[in-house]
């Protein structure tokens, strides 16, 4: 199911597992769907940041304050799947999977109908199960080796997430100047598509990060779209409609997906 959001360039939107609420959480999924998300990644609450700036730790002491857990939100994606078959991608720590049991944790996704699974804290030389259904996901950062990209494009099933700055997720003023060499260094060791994240906060840095790699590499931006438990209260509607962009055509919904994050953190 990945392999079909990655035949133009696609836009996958970043949301926490149960912040404000599963509820919550379930309209979400089926909102960023209709507004031109092409996958969702959702964060399973932990409770010990890896990589995550102030924002989604937030998000993820909220989400665990209302005692959401993996099970929870594998529960969530079986009921998503009555509705929609747009591709899901869990970002996760290793300690979860460990905890839950390696071969046990794939197999409910295959079940509960999980596309990928992102493991920031998981090496890839340490990746000891592989899944056809369920894409292995590996980040690459500009600090890394050739070496180690090409160990992390031989095992990655999925696509590869491009780490876009140096330090944690959240806002930049800019992205990395050498986006596109980076790309293009990853590119020339797979034809797995490459997606870019950290540092897309804002709907206006998505076409930025799309000219710079807009040639014959597959890019796509990952935006955390982050709602409170405001929003939640309030029952803020999500727009539906996208704007399309010439700049990057098939990231349709950047535009509506920047007024969701404003909307919902409203």
């Amino acid at each position: 199911m990945l392999k079909r959001a990655f035949a133009q360039k696609a836009l996958i939107a970043y949301i926490t597992a149960g912040d404000p609420s599963l509820a919550a959480t379930e309209k979400l999924v089926y909102a960023l769907e209709k507004a031109g998300a092409d996958i969702i990644e959702l964060g399973i609450p932990f409770s010990d940041p890896l990589a995550d700036g102030p924002i989604i730790q937030a998000s993820h002491q909220r989400a665990l304050k209302n005692g959401v857990a993996l099970p929870d939100v594998f529960k969530l994606v079986g009921k998503l799947r009555r509705r929609t078959s747009v591709p899901i991608c869990f970002m996760l720590s290793y300690n979860l999977v460990l905890q839950y049991g390696l071969e046990r944790f794939y197999a409910e996704c295959r079940r509960s109908g999980v596309n990928g699974a992102i493991v920031p804290d998981l090496p890839p030389e340490e990746m000891k199960i592989s899944d056809d259904q369920v894409g292995s996901i590996f980040l690459v950062a500009p600090t890394s080796t050739d070496g180690r990209i090409k160990l992390a494009t031989e095992k990655a099933t999925g696509f590869i997430y491009l780490v876009s700055v140096a330090g944690v997720t959240g806002q930049r003023r800019e992205l990395s100047g050498d986006l596109g060499e980076l790309v293009a260094r990853i590119k020339h060791q797979t034809e797995l598509p490459v997606a870019i994240g950290f540092g897309m906060r804002t709907h206006n840095k998505v076409p930025n990060a799309a000219r710079n790699v807009s040639r014959s590499i597959t890019m796509m931006p990952v935006i955390p779209i982050l709602p409170s438990n405001a929003a939640a209260k309030t029952g803020a509607r999500i727009p539906e409609k996208a704007v399309a962009s010439p700049s990057i055509p098939s990231a349709r919904a950047y535009c509506s997906l920047g007024s969701i994050v404003e909307t919902a953190a409203a």
